[in-house]
């Protein structure tokens, strides 16, 4: 009975050692990754990296991770030609494999969401110049918010002979062509003024390119938040930062 007493202590403490090793190990990993996607990416901070499943070093030697969490602060992505800020990017890489080098990575698959302020949205949309709707009047996107449910509430300032009126239209969110899609669901009066359909489309529904998005995940679904556009991305057979 000692020695068997003995034997569990033993198991006990090896147990206990190999877990403190492989969280050790778990925390450089996490560390050492999160540097090298801040480096890869040009971010201005380090992003958050957590490595999960146990144990860790059981999933190195077999050449692949199950699942990686990162979250990333102050994303800047391409939008055309300029860039528009991502508040917060969250993303879950699935069957994480690497390299006998560990110099570079792929993962099968990734899910994830982006968040977007509406005040760096109306930054994208409104550097359009002011557009003819109809003789003498002409209008522009002037502000965004949220507008229930799942809308977003586009604030519009139309110039015409006689006075600015600033004129409302919920939209619908959608994404269409791998760009953040707005269409009006019905469109406002400017007073006696004949304003035609298609010009007055071509100032409350926009487009809205988000590119560049970290290891090539892209755009899936969006829809309108109290605090902005919560994004769903998703990715497959993605090459992460080597």
């Amino acid at each position: 009975m000692r020695a068997l007493r003995i034997l569990l202590i033993i198991v006990v403490v090896l147990g206990g050692l190999f877990v403190i090793a492989d969280r050790i190990a778990v925390n450089l990993a996490e560390s050492k990754a999160a540097d090298k996607l801040r480096t890869g990416e040009g971010l201005a901070s380090e992003p958050s990296v957590n490595i999960k499943g146990f144990p860790f070093l059981t999933q190195v030697l077999g050449g692949s991770l199950d699942d990686v969490e990162i979250g990333i602060e102050d994303y800047e992505a391409k939008s055309g030609g300029d860039t528009i800020r991502i508040a917060d990017l969250d993303a879950e890489m699935h069957g994480v494999k690497f390299d006998s080098s560990y110099s570079s990575a792929t993962a099968e698959s990734a899910t994830g969401t982006a968040r977007i302020s509406y005040d760096e949205l109306l930054k994208a949309v409104r550097k359009q110049d002011p557009a003819p709707v109809a003789p003498g009047v002409t209008a522009k996107i002037d502000g965004l918010a949220y507008g229930g449910g799942s809308k977003v509430k586009v604030l519009l300032a139309v110039k015409t002979p006689i006075g600015t009126v600033h004129p409302t239209v919920l939209s619908e969110l959608q994404v269409k062509g791998g760009k953040v899609s707005a269409r009006a669901d019905s469109l406002p009066k400017v007073g006696a003024f004949d304003v035609a359909e298609g010009r007055v489309r071509a100032v409350t529904d926009f487009q809205q390119a988000i590119d560049d998005l970290p290891a090539g995940i892209e755009l899936d679904k969006v829809e309108a938040v109290k605090d902005g556009l919560e994004i769903t991305v998703k990715g497959s057979d993605l090459d992460l930062v080597g």
